[in-house]
């Protein structure tokens, strides 16, 4: 899960790895040496290329040629100036310029990770001195360029971080050492604090939001940018920093120290209703599976025996951690498969299965989901829909089913590489095709029909989902077909989903019929794709499925 632009975070940290090149003149006509590789200089660049093209050979989901990477992301050259490019012509590789020959190298092996990236680090110090265009880029904006360009070549989900947005994202996973405010723009006076994490330094000492941030250990803040001022307020663990503020309401200026410590961004949030406990989870950090589970020991603490049930708000989640998803669909289970892995890497094989004694397995369960649910979301919605503990409502997910890697590099950049695709507890493979709600409220929520009248289209609903669950990764035509049953739809905050769900868990008899519905009937360790492969139309009410 990333953070929002205007949201600063802060981490530290380090990788380090080697690499080399050297020249060696050819005499060939049109301009140039021509270059062989060879072991030489050990230039951050190149150290973070060889590490990211050995990564890539080894983990990537298929595999791919190095060459074919190295050759992609020099290519991307041309996105900071479209008249740089570069050209294979067997054993040679040549970059040019406005069709002018720059310099030419030997190739290497197709899969010579060292090798590519010493040829791809020459390159980037030709092209900078043959484009004006180049020469006012400085490193991190040119091995961005390779970067994007070789990981968009993968899929949509492999991608490069540079050093600062890396920090920013290692520190939503994992915390950081700070203070915990969230604040957006400089104003005339300083920065205003428009929200105070929970169990925060910042909370023990009683910031609040209005609270306007002028000065950070004496330097006035009002004509920094947020970084500077973010590069003030982080720092070590139990290190303090001064803070000017002035106080919301009376409008005094305030000087407060504060201890700083690592601070994890709050993802769940609770509100009980009408006997629900509504839990929104907006992302899986390393504290997610904890909050949510105090969230329900909370609930259970207040209601007692009033409490009718759990409603799961994954809308607008993109997503997280993945040991996160499986120890909060434990929470839920107490036994069966929560999620499978597959890749190429030994390593991002997997299987995560429930373990018995967790704090909500008795308690009914109904899951919210919309287009915008991917990831993470979608291991935990299909594990509880497949094991038979909740009922899904809402549109079609994201359908993101791959797993992806995030390797530190370097530079202190991150690569995010997809290594395996996750398969939910009866078989299928989520990417491409997402979870099927089993009530699905897509288009026309004006039209929607009382719940009752939909679970009599339970045999239609059973068929569909038989069908989901057995669709192969290489089917595309009937997923298109399927996902179509319930088209993918952003939903957010829509209270009749809310509602909806709320109804369900307060009719225990209903909500076990529905239930009933998407759990899976397995025939012979498979499930059958009904005879009628035909496209399913979606109609334009509230329906189960």
């Amino acid at each position: 899960m990333a953070l929002s632009a205007l949201t600063r975070w802060i981490v530290a940290g380090a990788v380090v790895v080697t690499g080399a090149c050297a020249p060696v003149s050819d005499g060939r006509e049109g301009g140039g040496a021509f270059f062989s590789v060879a072991m030489a200089g050990t230039g951050e660049t190149e150290k973070t290329l060889s590490f990211a093209y050995s990564t890539i050979a080894e983990r990537y989901l298929r595999k791919v040629a190095v060459a074919q990477v190295a050759l992609d992301g020099i290519a991307g050259l041309g996105g900071l100036d479209p008249a740089m490019t570069v050209v294979r012509d067997g054993s040679v590789v040549r970059l040019q310029n406005d069709g002018r020959i720059v310099n030419q190298y030997a190739a290497p092996g197709d899969n010579d990770p060292q090798g590519w990236a010493s040829l791809t680090s020459q390159a980037l110090r030709d092209s900078r001195a043959a484009s004006a265009k180049l020469r006012q880029s400085n490193d991190d904006q040119m091995l961005k360029a390779v970067f994007d360009a070789a990981l968009a070549k993968l899929d949509q989900f492999s991608r490069y971080s540079a050093p600062e947005e890396a920090r920013n994202h290692r520190a939503s996973r994992n915390g950081f050492a700070g203070v915990g405010i969230r604040y957006d723009e400089v104003g005339a006076q300083g920065i205003e604090i428009r929200s105070v994490i929970p169990e925060s330094p910042a909370e023990a000492a009683r910031l609040q939001p209005g609270d306007v941030l002028t000065h950070v250990d004496g330097k006035p803040v009002r004509e920094m940018t947020l970084d500077q001022v973010s590069d003030l307020l982080r720092g070590d663990i139990g290190s303090q920093v001064a803070m000017t503020l002035l106080r919301k309401g009376n409008g005094r200026s305030e000087t407060v120290s504060i201890r700083r410590s690592l601070v994890v961004p709050p993802t769940v949030t609770l509100a009980l209703e009408h006997g629900v406990a509504n839990i929104r989870i907006s992302g899986f950090n390393q504290r997610t599976s904890a909050s949510l589970a105090t969230a329900v020991r909370d609930a259970r603490a207040q209601l007692g025996p009033l409490l009718k049930g759990v409603l799961l708000d994954l809308r607008g989640n993109p997503g997280g951690l993945l040991d996160q998803a499986v120890s909060m669909a434990d929470l839920f289970m107490d036994q069966g498969r929560i999620v499978s892995t597959e890749g190429r890497h030994r390593h991002s094989i997997q299987v995560y299965d429930a373990t018995p004694g967790d704090i909500a397995e008795d308690l009914p369960l109904a899951v919210l989901v919309d287009g915008k649910s991917a990831s993470a979301s979608e291991i935990l919605t299909a594990a509880l829909q497949d094991s038979g503990r909740a009922v899904v409502i809402g549109t079609n997910s994201y359908g993101k089913g791959t797993v992806q890697t995030v390797i530190r590099l370097p530079n202190e950049g991150e690569m995010t590489l997809t290594w395996s695709r996750f398969h939910s507890p009866s078989g299928y493979a989520l990417h491409g095709l997402g979870v099927l709600p089993t009530v699905c409220t897509a288009e026309g929520k004006e039209k929607v029909v009382p719940l009752l009248k939909a679970v009599e289209t339970s045999s239609t609903v059973a068929a569909e989902l038989a069908a989901w669950r057995s669709s192969g990764i290489d089917q595309t035509d009937l997923r298109t077909q399927l996902r179509a049953t319930c088209p993918s739809e952003k939903h957010g905050d829509d209270v009749a989903d809310s509602r909806l769900a709320e109804e369900l868990l307060q009719d225990r008899a209903l909500y076990t019929r529905v239930l009933a519905i998407s759990s899976p009937s397995p025939r012979d360790g498979q499930f059958a794709i009904p005879s009628a492969a035909k496209p399913i139309t979606a109609q334009a009410e509230v329906k189960v499925h």
